[in-house]
């Protein structure tokens, strides 16, 4: 746990390190992430996809986002443990901690650290699913069906007003969520873990002493980080999306639209 530190303080500190190590500040944790992407996005739009077809309908729903944000977090935060034990000792020693050295740490607890924080992940899994998966393509048909009538605004445009809209409200769910998930994933894997009643108990104890402040740390940078990749993530989806459709009206395997 240790000392809580003010918002101030902590921003402070993270500059510090940024401005002493930039460029391994930026690459810090580059690696599990790109793995992680990849795990991620395997479980957790397979359970999503599946679930949908298996329960015949069109479009993912309410519950498949549930169904999948329950059942990818297994996967996802053992890469989401490795990241942030490569933060926590970048922040402590300036120096990258390997991936190797906590893969052995773990095995010597047969490998119960990487799944710390999983109960909170769970939830902003499913937060992110709910709004990020779910209801940001269905924003993004209303803004479409009223802004596209001036003929002003095209699919990308309205795509980042959605994400706009969509981001603040995510961020604000899910920012307390990754705190829980910061203070049980960043402690020593060595030392003794953190339980969920802990970390909560922590994170009253920062916002009784910093206000709304303390659980909301770095919430102006998150919004603009979550823009970004909820806009490009839908923008990718729905470019594959119209190569398939392309390829099979070219192949004819559906009638081209009329």
């Amino acid at each position: 746990g240790g000392e809580t530190v003010s918002p101030a303080v902590a921003a402070a500190e993270a500059n510090a390190v940024f401005y002493a190590t930039p460029v391994t500040a930026c690459m810090s944790g580059l690696w599990p992430r790109l793995i992680g992407v990849l795990f991620k996005r395997i479980p957790k739009f397979g359970v999503l996809l599946g679930y949908t077809f298996l329960t015949g309908h069109d479009e993912p729903g309410y519950a498949a986002a549930t169904a999948a944000s329950i059942l990818s977090a297994p996967f996802i935060n053992p890469v989401r443990m490795i990241e942030k034990q490569q933060r926590a000792f970048l922040k402590q020693t300036g120096v990258e901690k390997p991936i190797m050295e906590i893969l052995r740490e773990s095995s010597a607890k047969w490998f119960a650290p990487l799944f710390r924080g999983t109960i909170p992940l769970m939830g902003h899994s499913f937060a992110s699913a709910i709004l990020g998966l779910v209801g940001q393509p269905k924003l993004q048909k209303y803004i479409q069906a009223e802004l596209g009538k001036s003929g002003q605004f095209g699919g990308s445009a309205t795509n980042l007003v959605a994400s706009a809209i969509v981001s603040p409200i995510y961020v604000v769910v899910t920012n307390p969520l990754s705190r829980l998930e910061v203070i049980m994933q960043t402690n020593s894997i060595k030392g003794k873990s953190i339980n969920v009643f802990e970390a909560i108990r922590e994170l009253g104890a920062d916002m009784a002493k910093f206000g709304l402040s303390g659980i909301f740390r770095g919430q102006g940078i998150g919004i603009f980080k979550a823009i970004i990749s909820l806009t490009l993530f839908h923008e990718g989806r729905l470019f594959i999306t119209r190569q398939f459709k392309a390829y099979n009206v070219r192949t004819g395997r559906i009638p081209a639209p009329a």
